[in-house]
């Protein structure tokens, strides 16, 4: 008996065997499928229909029996190595990491294998319209984390955790009633009640640092309403201030990090990018800490400021090593 579920990744992967044993028995492939040679000849003649667009004479998968063997005389293109684009690359690792986090995932470690291993092959490939994850804390959400908050739902029971905000730059600790978890936009996160806040928050499951199960009850109360989510988490919101960054190519994953809208691709690998920010003491320590990796275009007022703050450090440093010296 083979399902659907198993049949596609024999499929895909019954060329290239074919390919490297030309001439091989048929039943022998099948032990090494580990399937029955009735099913594999039924997986060899659906072959017969696969192979490139077009779908003509010429264009589909060829095989070539002899007795009980069989050989490929045509692979369609599958015995060249598969080679990404940047583009394919980022969608495919979006994809992976959505899928890394929907609930009943039975695998979860082997697709963050996957996404490893797409990441280290994709090398410096930056496409345009997506943003592939260095240095995203989102890789750090373990399956920890995500069990810990699955059983708390389950069980009805409150957390406590210590959360990273990114628009303040601060760690708190928080005591909170957890309603779902959801995935929007790639991004994995927990909904619940703040009892800090006295509101509904959203928490990333990658800003999360530690977190524990109470033995109290979770008990959101009947004023907690799921947030709608239909435009995202960061809806166009006319009182938040925009700043216009350009971020170096090591510094690419804060568009990925922090809520960005992306507006150029531009030489070199840098991205300018449009950043909605609540704080202004914020914004300004966000580029001073990756120390020239990101630009700020606009608001002057955010550039000068880097500008002043960045000049007064190196004013410090400079009086530090001369009284050192002296």
């Amino acid at each position: 008996m083979s399902g659907s579920g198993d049949r596609l990744p024999r499929l895909l992967a019954l060329v290239p065997y074919l390919l490297a044993r030309p001439g091989i028995r048929i039943d022998e492939a099948a032990r090494d499928f580990d399937v029955t040679a009735r099913q594999l000849r039924k997986d060899l003649e659906l072959l017969w229909m696969c192979g490139l667009p077009g779908y003509g004479p010429g264009d589909l998968i060829d095989l070539s029996f002899d007795g009980d063997t069989v050989s490929v005389t045509y692979d369609a293109g599958m015995r060249r190595p598969l080679r990404l684009t940047g583009a394919e690359a980022s969608a495919l690792l979006i994809a992976l990491r959505a899928l890394a986090e929907t609930p009943g995932v039975v695998d979860a470690d082997a697709v963050h294998r996957a996404i490893s291993k797409i990441e280290a092959a994709s090398g410096d490939a930056r496409p345009s319209g997506v943003v592939v994850g260095h240095g995203t804390r989102e890789a750090a959400a373990t399956a920890q984390t995500r069990e810990t908050l699955r059983e708390a739902l389950q069980r009805g029971r409150a957390l406590w955790l210590r959360y990273y905000s990114a628009s303040k730059d601060v760690v708190t600790e928080r005591t909170v009633d957890p309603m779902r978890l959801l995935i929007v936009q790639g991004v994995s996160y927990l909904e619940a009640w703040c009892r800090r806040a006295e509101s509904v928050r959203l928490f990333r499951l990658d800003r999360i640092d530690e977190l524990t199960v109470l033995d109290e009850p979770s008990a959101p109360p009947e004023s907690a309403t799921p947030k709608d989510l239909s435009d995202g988490v960061f809806p166009q919101r006319p009182g938040y201030p925009e700043a216009v960054l350009v971020l170096a190519p090591e510094a690419r994953w804060v568009a990925e990090y922090y809520q960005c809208e992306e507006l150029a691709e531009l030489d070199g690998g840098r991205l300018r990018v449009r950043l909605r920010y609540a704080d202004e003491s914020w914004l300004v320590r966000l580029v001073l800490r990756h120390g020239g990796e990101v630009i700020v275009e606009e608001p002057e007022w955010a550039a000068e400021a880097v500008r002043q703050r960045a000049a007064e450090a190196l004013a410090r440093t400079r009086h530090l090593a001369a009284t050192s010296a002296g």
